[in-house]
């Protein structure tokens, strides 16, 4: 075989080598596709809600049902079945039709539809007073997340009634209800007399004080919004653009009297002193001259 023929052959297998790995590869593909299109075709069966369930009602049979799910797109925390359910259940929110039910989304078996099912372990539900002002206008719902703010009196002697500070007692506090309403989808603005927070023992402590020092208010959070670094407090100082003090006017100079030394005598000239029984008797002496 001459050197054309080698060099001819040569590239042949090379391509051949090429076409064989290209070939690997679009099967390899075609295989990992089909295989994730297999689990995707998948399905458990999960419980979902018949009908909408609003907050506080019993789970029963009448109001969910099991259908099939996808097991590529079901979410954690789902029941496969009513026997997993158990008895006396209630919705901690409202639950969309045919929406799964999730262990977070409902209470404990047995549970009343009360405040306290809401309740995360260890955590503690306080009110406060607020209104129209403190409360946001209203807009404040169950399910917020807030920080509490306190403005009271400056301590000190000297602190007069225009001297005030605000502190951040609190931040990013889970709103549990308003008034008597608990239910996270009742959206609705509403002027309330009292908002219910979710705190732990020391949060409960701070809240309770700051109720019998000043006034409190609400500072409404974005959802999702963590807290960062630690607030300071403002004073009437801290409003102004520029430091401006009013001081109190100088006390009057009061005026020292001179005491003026009296005028000295006319001066003497020379004295004798003359002793007669030991007795001095002092006598002037005329200037001769």
């Amino acid at each position: 075989m001459n050197r054309n023929g080698v060099i001819a052959l040569g590239i042949a297998v090379v391509i051949g080598l090429v076409g064989v790995y290209l070939l690997n590869i679009v099967i390899t593909g075609f295989e990992g596709r089909a295989s994730a299109n297999g689990q995707e075709g998948e399905a458990g069966m999960v419980v979902v809600a018949r009908s909408e369930i609003p907050f506080g009602a019993t789970i029963t049979s009448a109001n969910t049902r099991v259908m099939a799910w996808p097991l590529a797109a079901t979410p954690r925390g789902v029941f496969h079945s009513l026997a997993d359910l158990g008895p006396n259940r209630v919705a901690l929110q409202t639950i969309a039709p045919d929406e799964p039910l999730l262990e977070s989304h409902i209470s404990g078996r047995n549970a009343r539809p009360t405040l306290s099912v809401a309740l995360a372990p260890g955590m503690l539900a306080v009110s406060i007073p607020v209104n129209d002002v403190t409360g946001v206008g209203g807009f404040v719902r169950p399910g917020d997340m807030v920080d509490v703010l306190l403005t009271r009196q400056m301590p000190g002697e000297n602190a007069g009634a225009a001297d005030k500070m605000t502190d951040v007692v609190m931040q990013a506090v889970r709103v549990l209800a308003i008034d008597q309403v608990a239910d996270p989808g009742k959206t609705d603005p509403a002027v309330a007399k009292t908002a219910t927070l979710e705190v732990d023992q020391t949060g409960a402590q701070k809240l309770s004080l700051a109720r019998e020092l000043g006034s409190m208010s609400l500072a409404l959070r974005k959802l999702g919004n963590i807290a960062a670094g630690r607030p300071s407090t403002i004073t009437p100082r801290d409003i102004s653009a520029m430091p401006i003090r009013i001081v109190a006017p100088p006390a009057p100079r009061q005026s020292i009297p001179i005491q003026v030394p009296p005028a000295a005598g006319p001066a003497l000239g020379p004295t004798v002193t003359i002793y007669r029984q030991a007795k001095s008797t002092d006598y002037e002496v005329p200037y001769a001259f």
